[in-house]
């Protein structure tokens, strides 16, 4: 499928030029970000994640977070992030006015979300600032075409 933001963000980037460098020394390459971003949006995919359709985000800042968008761009995916503090009842809110496919929470919130996103359809994955999570696991399973 053609997305021309990401094919714009393709095309001007060196793949082996630094994309993004945490203060804690982690380095992700554009090549890196190109490979993360089709792995993850592959596994929204797997998830079943469809063109135009929702991925509610409730994440903390991270360069995770930053490649699920780029994953929800490319697999042309609506990407609505969510404020960390929100309260389950705002959650319950959002999520039900805007009934996402899929609801993206920090490990510790799944417990929470779950009930709430099951409510409405949707599904629940996690992903943490730290590189883990349900999704990024799904996502090192997939074999992508977004590559």
């Amino acid at each position: 499928m053609s997305n021309h933001l990401f094919d714009a963000i393709r095309a001007a980037a060196r793949p082996e030029a630094i994309f993004i460098e945490t203060g804690d020394g982690r380095r992700w390459t554009y090549g890196d970000m190109i490979a993360l971003s089709g792995q993850l949006a592959g596994a929204l995919a797997a998830r079943g994640v469809r063109p135009g359709d929702r991925v509610a985000v409730q994440v903390e800042k991270s360069p995770e977070a930053l490649m699920l968008y780029l994953a929800c761009v490319r697999a042309g995916a609506v990407y609505l992030p969510l404020n960390t503090a929100y309260t389950l009842a705002e959650l319950n809110y959002f999520i039900g006015d805007a009934e996402p496919s899929l609801v993206v929470v920090s490990p510790g919130a799944r417990e929470g979300v779950s009930p709430i996103a099951g409510k409405y359809g949707a599904g629940v994955e996690t992903l943490d600032e730290a590189g883990g999570g349900s999704l990024l696991e799904l996502a090192a399973d997939e074999e992508t075409d977004f590559l």
